[in-house]
């Protein structure tokens, strides 16, 4: 007994084999079932939820019916290839499962459709000579399958309501001809083939028929604007001349041939139009037409490399998840183990059918069987690409997987013909001059699955971290309403910012809303600023947590663990002093420890309400949501001049001297204190932030050291407790001592102040473009807590901010 197209295993016949191979997929399923079951109990970690059952229909009729099939192969077909229906039936329960997870409905249609279908395959088992009647019948099944995709530019139907009408429907049941089409026409190319000479000199003639079926079959094709099922028409129709004749131009000429057809369907038809241009380019419109394949890419990168798991990932949020996005779906819960698992599946099916062409008694089987590959090859990559962005965007299906009962069935005649044919293979096969083109198209599919792998590893792996904190991404905001999010805290742990609610509706509150300039915000549509963006990684219990919990947490549940609180350098009794101060007015105020760097107040105004964004977004006026602290740069003007004196007296200073000075006062670098900041692209005239004055102020209240900025000063591990943040400077000598010293020589005390005006080079009316500035602070040699505050008020008089700055710093000491 000659085996399924390799050598014959002397130990375990085909049956056992394929009863073995089904035993395992049904172990998988059977554990995904579980996993589907209590994934709502997992999701809010109790068990007092509504846990999910429905799905275990669907996976009873999968398992009689394989059963059955199991049976009858064992019965008609003890000889057939043990791997085929294995694979075939692993993808479509595990298709099957993850249609009933997003949605019942769907799911119980899929599971009528798989039943007929493997009803189809087990009857079909018993009569091998369907192969011969096919041949025979050639033309008239290729005619019936043009004229029913004909007929839908007539009578057709969409199941949804809209969009292309490919579909012939009744009584709720619809059927889309186009996918049978693509069977039939293997079945007429293999036929017309395998019974002329395809290696003579003058091969067109011969073509003649063929191509006018398939450009007929394009035709229609073209006025459906079904650009997928087209592009697999001429692939296929490619490969099977090209594997008949062995002439290497051909695959080029149907090349070039489709490109033409895309440039035509891309001036003629606005949906290809469209496709093309969100695959070119699909960030321009994220929320819009671009949407679908944005969401794609992203639910990918939501899965990472193990997945969300079955039941706790979003692919809800991709459009026609269960049919056009059904790789996506199983990648987000599955991850990169998962999809490189499927891709292995679908090239096992192409691989099998190769060795089965391969080895075929006769030419038209021969043809059949690498068509069907090819089909299965193809139209898988097609979909999988455009899930990918690797390819355009096309509505075909994938193969045993995606939702479609006319795809399914499709899938399951191929099917039925490989087993049917690997039965036979105990015959001498067919003589085989040249095998490089079944080779060479093998190797082709082989490379398009590897593509989509590599391609996948990039969205999954790479790029994951830059889309998943994307402000499109609302996946994110979903996490957050199961996970709370870490608190942030002032210094003697106020609750600044905090999550309210159970497992399941956390949400995010602001109790200090004037803070929101600093604190900033996190929003399912707007995104992530301030604090709340650059704390985000401790916030989410991604940083400071270990990486075995972080590892675990999202093993089991798919999402982070509880985020981490963090205890800022602000002190909220002295804040809201300074927040009244600057009431009604614009600018910003900072009061920092001049010894250790810690910011004790950070007012920006005007300000905002966190919890009231929307409002902001479309109603604020003098940008509220800019943080003038760290990011408004104002013109110096003459507030730097007690720098100048402490460092070179009353004598004259040299361009280049002062610029050494700024440069060691650290004025053209941008501030590190874990804020968003700014920095001015020119030195002339300088332009600075309060953030960035702060520093170098604090240097004539410590006797010349500049302090190292600081306003997060720890996290609250699960470990270890509170453990401090380092600072991200380093304190450094920026002025003499003994300068600052003869600056302060007749200074009555207890505090220092300078005020200072900067307006623009182009306006010198002091209502245009100025600032006011006030510096001040403690003496150098103050038994108390050092001080120094910078304040910069928008058009306002100066003896307004040394006032303001002022009462800052008393409300401070006391």
């Amino acid at each position: 007994m000659t085996s399924y197209g390799l050598k014959s295993n002397r130990y375990l016949p085909p049956v056992t084999i394929q009863s073995r191979l089904l035993q395992l997929a049904a172990f998988f399923l059977f554990l995904n079932a579980c996993a589907l079951t209590i994934s709502p109990a997992v999701r809010l970690r109790s068990w007092e939820v509504d846990l999910r059952w429905a799905h275990w229909v669907g996976l009873a009729a999968w398992g009689l019916m394989v059963f059955w099939v199991h049976r009858q192969f064992r019965r008609y077909t003890p000889d057939a290839d043990p791997y085929l229906l294995p694979v075939a039936a692993l993808l479509a329960g595990w298709g099957l499962l993850s249609i009933w997870r997003l949605d019942v409905g769907f799911g119980l249609r899929q599971t009528a459709w798989l039943m007929l279908s493997l009803t189809i395959l087990s009857v079909g088992l018993k009569f091998p000579q369907n192969l011969d009647i096919l041949r025979r019948y050639k033309y008239l099944f290729l005619v019936s399958g043009l004229f029913l995709t004909a007929l839908t530019l007539v009578l057709g139907s969409n199941p949804g309501g809209v969009g292309p009408r490919l579909w012939l429907g009744c009584c709720g049941i619809y059927l889309q001809p186009s996918e049978p089409l693509k069977l039939l026409l293997i079945v007429y190319l293999s036929a017309y083939f395998a019974g002329r000479d395809m290696t003579q000199a003058r091969l067109l003639p011969l073509l003649y028929p063929t191509l006018f079926l398939t450009g007929l079959a394009l035709l229609i094709l073209f006025f459906q604007r079904d650009l997928g099922t087209a592009s697999i028409f001429v692939f296929l129709y490619a490969a099977s001349v090209y594997m008949a004749s062995g002439r290497r131009f051909l695959p080029l000429l149907s090349l070039l041939a489709l490109v033409l057809l895309i440039l035509i369907g891309y001036f003629l038809v606005d949906v290809i139009q469209v496709r093309i241009d969100t695959w070119l380019d699909p960030w321009s419109d994220p929320s819009g037409r671009a949407y679908q394949i944005v969401q794609s890419v992203l639910a990918i990168a939501s899965g990472g490399l193990d997945g969300r798991g079955l039941g706790m990932g979003a692919p809800g949020l991709v459009p026609v998840a269960h049919s056009d996005f059904i790789f996506t779906t199983i990648g987000e819960e599955y991850g990169l183990t998962g999809a490189m698992a499927l891709f292995a599946l679908i090239a096992v099916v192409i691989l099998r059918g190769f060795v089965i062409a391969l080895r075929a008694g006769s030419t038209f089987r021969r043809l059949l069987a690498a068509g069907i590959a090819a089909y299965f090859g193809a139209q898988s990559i097609l979909i999988i690409g455009g899930n990918l962005r690797l390819l355009p965007l096309t509505g075909v299906t994938l193969p045993f997987v995606s939702y479609g009962g006319s795809s399914l069935v499709t899938s399951f005649l191929a099917l039925l013909i490989l087993i049917q044919m690997s039965n036979e293979l105990d015959e001498e096969p067919a003589p085989l001059p040249q095998p490089t083109p079944y080779l060479h198209t093998a190797a082709l599919l082989g490379l398009g699955i590897a593509a989509c792998a590599l391609v996948y590893g990039w969205w999954a792996t790479w790029r994951a971290d830059d889309l998943l904190t994307r402000t499109d991404n609302p996946r994110r905001a979903i996490a957050e309403r199961f996970v709370p999010r870490g608190a942030l805290l002032d210094r003697r742990n106020q609750p600044i910012a905090s999550v309210e609610g159970t497992i399941g509706s956390y949400r995010r509150v602001y109790h200090y809303p004037r803070l929101s300039s600093v604190v900033g915000y996190t929003h399912p549509v707007y995104g992530q600023a301030g604090l709340e963006r650059t704390l985000d990684p401790y916030l989410r219990g991604l940083q400071g947590v270990p990486t075995l919990q972080v590892w675990w947490e999202h093993l089991l549940y798919g999402t982070p663990p509880a985020g981490l609180h963090a205890r800022l350098s602000l002190d909220l009794t002295i804040q809201v002093i300074a927040d009244d101060q600057m009431s009604g007015k614009r600018g910003a105020v900072i009061l920092m420890n001049a010894q250790t760097g810690e910011i004790l107040v950070m007012a920006s105004h005007p300000t905002y309400d966190a919890n009231q964004l929307d409002e902001t977004i479309f109603q604020a006026s003098h940008a509220p949501l800019l943080n003038r602290a760290t990011q408004g740069l104002y013109p110096a003007g003459d507030i730097l001049l007690p720098f100048l004196r402490a460092e070179y007296g009353q004598r004259t200073v040299s361009s280049s001297e002062q610029e050494l000075l700024y440069a060691r006062l650290g004025l053209y670098e941008s501030p590190q204190i874990r804020l968003p900041t700014s920095l001015s692209d020119n030195r002339t005239p300088l332009r600075l932030s309060p953030a960035q004055l702060i520093r170098a102020a604090a240097a004539l209240s410590t006797g010349g050291t500049c302090p190292a900025r600081q306003l997060v000063m720890a996290v609250e591990t699960p470990i270890q407790g509170w453990v401090i943040l380092p600072a991200l400077e380093q304190p450094s000598p920026c002025l003499s001592a003994e300068g600052v010293a003869n600056l302060f020589a007749e200074v009555p005390g207890p505090f220092w102040g300078y005020t200072g005006r900067g307006q623009s080079a182009s306006e010198q009316q002091e209502t245009s473009e100025s600032v006011a500035w006030f510096m001040g602070g403690t003496l150098p040699g103050w038994q108390g807590t050092p001080l120094v505050v910078v304040v910069a008020l928008e058009n306002e008089s100066r003896s307004l901010a040394r006032s303001l700055g002022l009462s800052v710093l008393e409300a401070a000491i006391r």
